[in-house]
């Protein structure tokens, strides 16, 4: 028998013997921070279900970019509430758009942040949806050009990655195709390759206003028991051009995270999404969890799943905890 022999709790006895042998290390330098940016000067409103996070307009975009920037982490990824809405999202691609003049306040702020920027219609859409309508229907290749020009007025403004999240077949091929034929060939693409229709986006939707005015997202993103159906979709996206994958929501799709890091050689991002962040927060504004404890043991759990890159509203907090480690 091993027993004496081997004793694993000698390795779990103190701190600095559990920091040595620990697999799993944390980093602010893996972290992504979400913002939301919206018209307007001085303007910073908190997201009722989402507390710490705000809808603030590009100047004070700029000021918190500042404020991420000191804490180590690394890039944030933008998205844009916009003035006006219509059936085609138009704003999305203008040069003066909320999110195109985020990019460059950061710009001018001369702050080495990585700006990642969300790819999609719904939040510029009248209707809410993540594609044009026609005859009733989300319109898959209608769309298509509409999402490669908004990522080219972002790569014009000064984006580093683009993250195409609307679930639109062959949107990663129709926007490299633009990048490139517009001499971006240097700007990346994030994906949102396996993107599950998941009851944990309500909180964003408030944050984005971006809720669908009629009908739901099941004919475009992915059933929540397929788990197949996603090494297909992250496949078919490495095919059409993608420089990284991402995996959401994360925490319910730990197995999907992990199958894609083991089947995909390139690098994996999860998103930690605004309900299971809302959760926390509830919790521990009920008194019922140790935020600190529970946060980072969550996004431990992420990145041993075989995430590279975790996206989540917790990126500040996190960062600062990790400093203190």
């Amino acid at each position: 028998m091993s027993f004496p022999t081997h004793r694993p709790r000698r390795l779990r006895r103190t701190e600095a013997l559990r920091g040595l042998v620990r697999e799993t290390r944390l980093s602010p330098a893996g972290l992504v921070y979400p913002m939301f940016a919206c018209a307007g000067t001085k303007l910073r409103q908190e997201v009722s279900s989402m507390p710490g996070i705000h809808q603030q307009s590009v100047d004070q975009i700029a000021e918190e970019c500042r404020e991420v920037e000191s804490l180590g982490i690394p890039a944030v990824i933008l998205f844009g509430l916009p003035e006006m809405k219509d059936p085609r999202g138009a704003i999305s691609y203008s040069a003066a758009g909320v999110v195109q003049r985020a990019i460059e306040a950061i710009r001018k702020a001369q702050l080495r942040l990585i700006v990642i920027t969300d790819v999609c219609l719904c939040e510029y859409t009248d209707h809410g949806h993540c594609g044009v309508i026609e005859n009733g229907e989300v319109a898959n290749d209608a769309t298509l050009p509409i999402l490669a020009e908004q990522a080219l007025s972002h790569a014009r403004a000064g984006a580093d990655i683009v993250a195409p999240s609307d679930m639109m077949d062959g949107r990663v091929a129709a926007i490299r195709r633009k990048l490139d034929e517009n001499g971006f060939q240097d700007v990346a693409i994030l994906s949102y390759a396996a993107k599950y229709c998941s009851g944990f986006y309500g909180p964003f939707r408030e944050a984005a206003q971006s809720a669908p005015q009629f009908g739901d997202r099941h004919s475009y993103q992915m059933d929540p028991a397929n788990a197949h159906e996603a090494l297909k979709e992250v496949a078919l996206d490495l095919e059409e051009g993608a420089d990284i994958v991402m995996v959401k929501p994360a925490l319910p799709y730990l197995d999907i995270i992990h199958r894609v890091r083991e089947r995909f050689d390139v690098p994996v991002a999860a998103y930690n999404v605004s309900g299971e962040y809302a959760m926390v927060k509830a919790a521990v504004q009920n008194g019922w969890l140790d935020e600190k404890r529970v946060v980072l043991e969550l996004l431990a759990g992420i990145q041993r799943a075989g995430a590279n890159i975790i996206l989540t509203y917790h990126a500040k907090d996190a960062a600062r905890w990790l400093k203190q480690c």
